[in-house]
């Protein structure tokens, strides 16, 4: 017998695959949303935060041109922080190609 419409083991394999595929996509929007409101709600950092050596340093004013302090971390994993911190910031990345740690 001949079946039209979508019935049988067939259509409800399409019927169930259809369902799995809805959750999957709700799931998904639930979890960006989640991370979404979870990252909005951190608090303000004062520095931006690089992975790896980096160095932050900070001035007096708006000008840019007087060292005030700076923040970060070495070459070998050694701290950086010597001075005032001030919301006049300038972050960059170290690139370490010929630094050989003592350890």
């Amino acid at each position: 017998m001949l079946r039209l419409g979508g019935t049988g083991a067939g259509g409800e394999m399409k019927t169930i695959r259809g369902l799995l595929n809805v959750r999957m996509v709700l799931a998904a929007v639930a979890i960006v949303v989640a991370v979404g409101v979870y990252v909005g709600s951190l608090p303000d950092s004062e520095a931006l935060i690089i992975a790896g050596p980096s160095v932050c340093i900070y001035y007096k004013d708006a000008r840019f041109t007087k060292v005030v302090g700076a923040r970060g971390t070495g070459c070998c994993g050694e701290t950086i922080s010597w001075g005032k911190v001030t919301r006049y910031v300038r972050c960059e990345r170290l690139y370490c190609l010929d630094v050989e740690c003592p350890f």
